[in-house]
């Protein structure tokens, strides 16, 4: 290959020329395969995984996960030996200092400036999204009015539904507006609840002042319809509290994302973190120290140890019990009643019943 080969922030959205680096995975000097996994990149819509285009050793990073950045910014070089040497950077034009944004918003400087100047009020965004300036603009032109805190939908009518409406009624701190469905007619009711209609009813109830919203989509078989309920209300402007069964205890230093769903005994332990739209389900127990991605699924009677890490879009099925300090990779699939001693890596898939790691000799 060329001596060095720049890797560019991708086109990851023709509709945005900004993205969020929301995972480097290599680190300076690293030596990659090509085909390898270099970085996820988001946009309000869409995720792109970044990979080498050939083998060598990644030199030169420009970014740190987190930073919004330009498509067609040099994000590093790919190089044939580890000691070659780069070109100089050039020297930026003299900018402005960037605006800040509020606490945990994800906003790009086009966004927020715009926002400053026109006065508009980003509360109704929520924090778990990336907004554009486009969004920002689509919400002055449709005068949305202001969201109403006491009143909530329920996005789903299946079994996850049925328990998210208990859990709600008795948790005493929403009315239940109704329920959407793509595939059960309106004006059916569910344990009482009414069913609003499809999903193209949410801008006109966004209209009305209704604009929060649960996801009752599990995504136990696959969590990619989960992830689109969510960007479908995303794109509706409706936010996602957490909701919380009385009888679940949190410790007091514990922090909880937005959407997220504590359900009936599941217990969160000291110092844990919750990403958003995280489901911890019925008796589930989440010791001191752990970490939860975003996405992540917690079935009933599930037991973490301390320390333990389980990464986005990861589903831990019931009865699991995973040792500590352990980390699970993103998008894991751990089958009922396994017993989980090390490290899993993304993606990987544990078969219900078993001890991870697989003892090859017994085999």
């Amino acid at each position: 290959m060329p001596d060095l080969i720049q890797i560019l922030v991708p086109l990851v959205n023709p509709n945005e020329n900004e993205s969020l680096l929301a995972s480097l995975v290599v680190k300076e000097g690293q030596q990659v395969k090509k085909g390898d996994l270099l970085a996820v990149f988001e946009t309000t819509k869409s995720t792109f995984e970044l990979m080498a285009e050939a083998a060598g050793f990644v030199l030169g990073i420009r970014a740190t996960e987190g930073d919004l950045l330009k498509t067609g910014d040099l994000l590093c070089y790919l190089a044939d030996r580890a000691d070659t040497k780069l070109p100089k950077p050039s020297v930026p034009e003299k900018q402005e200092p960037a605006l800040q944004a509020p606490a945990d918003l994800r906003i790009t400087q086009p966004a927020l400036a715009y926002a400053q100047t026109n006065g508009i009020d980003l509360s109704v965004f929520t924090a778990g999204q990336l907004i554009t300036e486009k969004m920002v603009k689509e919400l002055t032109s449709t005068n949305l009015p202001a969201i109403d805190p006491n009143k909530v939908i329920i996005y789903g009518g299946g079994g996850h539904a049925k328990s998210l409406i208990d859990l709600i009624h008795a948790e005493g701190r929403f009315l239940i507006h109704g329920i959407v469905d793509d595939g059960i007619a309106a004006g059916t009711q569910i344990m009482g609840v009414p069913v609003l209609g499809d999903g193209s009813i949410l801008n006109e109830l966004r209209h009305q002042g209704i604009g929060l919203a649960v996801n009752a989509v599990g995504g136990i078989g696959s969590i990619t319809p989960r992830l689109k309920v969510y960007d479908r209300l995303r794109q509706a402007g409706f936010g996602f509290p957490t909701v919380i069964h009385p009888r679940a205890f949190v410790e007091p230093t514990a922090t909880l994302g937005e959407g997220g769903q504590l359900f009936f005994n599941a217990y969160i332990g000291s110092e844990v973190k919750v990403g958003f739209g995280c489901i911890i389900n019925t008796g589930a127990i989440i010791s001191h120290d752990c970490v939860l991605g975003d996405f992540v699924n917690i079935s009933p009677g599930a037991i973490l140890a301390g320390a333990v890490t389980v990464n986005e879009r990861s589903l831990v099925g019931m009865g699991v019990t995973i040792n500590l300090n352990v980390s699970i990779g993103e998008g894991c699939r751990v089958g009922n009643s396994a017993t989980i001693k090390a490290d899993i890596p993304d993606n990987g898939v544990v078969r219900a019943g078993t001890i991870w790691p697989i003892d090859s000799t017994s085999t």
